[in-house]
């Protein structure tokens, strides 16, 4: 296990940006991944996404008291961006990143039943920072936590995504309440 010096001046030396440590949501070093608490059919009985539109490869922490919750994704050379986004060097699309933000917060937010709503929406992105690559054979590591929430209406979070324990990018979510009917759409009107 590193001590703090060294793990700050290795990372430092790979060129990342090293988050303080009292800034960071959970520490990306201390995640234990094979403590699964949602695996991918559970996820899909809390949020809508599916497809080539799943971020999310499983849950590995869901604490509703710290208002925290962290998901990764384990990239693979088939994903639909791979050969159009760059087709020398494939690189995970930033707004991919931040959806696979947003499906952790609803996750949680679902999950706990913390807005009162059935669905939760993406609303709005603030202070989105993209410091790093994320590639084919990555796993990317995104924790969330709530910040500020109006149950029935909004929900705020700030995000820190990680490859190892590299920050590769952070911002701020904004999740909305949606009309329950949202999914109806081309259903007969009853």
């Amino acid at each position: 296990m590193l001590g703090a010096q060294e793990y700050v001046s290795e990372e430092l030396a790979r060129g990342a940006t090293v988050v303080p440590a009292q800034e960071l949501i959970v520490d990306p070093a201390e995640i234990d991944f094979s403590r699964i608490v949602a695996d991918l059919d559970e996820i899909r009985q809390y949020i809508p996404q599916r497809f080539a539109m799943e971020q999310l490869t499983a849950i590995v922490v869901d604490d509703v008291e710290r208002k925290v919750c962290v998901g990764y994704r384990d990239l693979t050379d088939q994903e639909f961006w791979v050969s159009g986004h760059m087709p020398a060097y494939p690189l995970l699309p930033g707004v991919i990143m931040c959806e696979a933000a947003a499906q952790v917060l609803s996750f949680h937010v679902q999950k706990n039943d913390l807005s009162g709503v059935e669905v939760v929406g993406f609303g709005g992105l603030d202070k989105v920072k993209f410091r790093g690559v994320v590639r084919p054979g990555d796993r990317l590591m995104v924790a969330i936590q709530v910040t500020k929430f109006r149950r029935g209406r909004m929900v705020v979070c700030k995000f820190q995504e990680f490859v190892g324990t590299t920050l590769v990018c952070e911002g701020e979510l904004t999740g909305i309440a949606l009309p329950p009917d949202i999914f109806d759409y081309g259903k007969p009107a009853k």
